[in-house]
C-alpha cells in the first residue's frame, strides 16, 4: 500500500472508529479492544495514524463538536446522520492534531471517505461545513484562508 493509500485507509478505520464509539454508545477503550480483533492483517502504521487520530478526536471531542455545531447552520449533531457526524468528527481532530497536515488534503480525504460511505447528497453539506471550520481557523491564525474541495 502506498503512503498515501496508508494515510487514508488510517482516515477510514478512524472514521469507522469513532463511529462505533458513537452508535454503540462505547467508551475509546472498549472501542480499541473491540474495533482491532477483527483487523489483526492492518499494518502498524496504518493503525499507529488511524489510533491517533481516534485519540485527538476522544480527548478533543467536546471542542470538535462544537466547532461542527457552530459551523453546521442549523444542524445539531444529533440530526446528522451517524456517519456524516463522524467524517467531520476525524477530519476536524486532523485539523486540530497534526496541523502539518495541509487543510485541503484533509478535507478531500473525508470527502473521498464520505464518498463510499455516506449519501451523495452529504458531499456538499460536509465540504462547507469542513471549509468553513477551516476558513474560521485559518483567519484567527492570520494565515490565508484554505480554498473547499471540488
Amino acid at each position: 500500500m502506498t503512503a498515501t493509500g496508508s494515510r487514508r485507509k488510517s482516515r477510514e478505520l478512524a472514521m469507522q472508529m469513532l463511529f462505533q464509539a458513537d452508535i454503540g454508545k462505547q467508551t475509546p477503550d472498549e472501542v480499541r479492544h473491540t474495533f482491532w480483533e477483527a483487523r489483526e492483517e492492518i499494518e502498524s502504521d496504518t493503525r499507529g495514524f488511524a489510533e491517533d487520530l481516534f485519540r485527538v478526536a476522544s480527548v478533543r471531542e467536546e471542542e470538535i463538536d462544537q466547532l461542527i455545531e457552530s459551523h453546521s447552520a442549523h444542524w445539531r449533531l444529533t440530526r446528522m446522520p451517524a456517519v456524516d457526524r463522524n467524517v467531520l468528527r476525524s477530519a476536524v481532530a486532523e485539523m486540530l492534531g497534526f496541523p502539518g497536515t495541509p487543510v485541503p488534503i484533509i478535507i478531500n480525504e473525508a470527502l473521498e471517505i464520505a464518498r463510499r460511505y455516506s449519501a451523495p447528497e452529504s458531499i456538499n453539506f460536509l465540504n462547507g461545513v469542513l471549509d468553513a471550520i477551516a476558513r474560521d481557523r485559518t483567519k484567527s491564525k492570520g494565515s490565508p484562508p484554505s480554498l473547499a474541495v471540488d
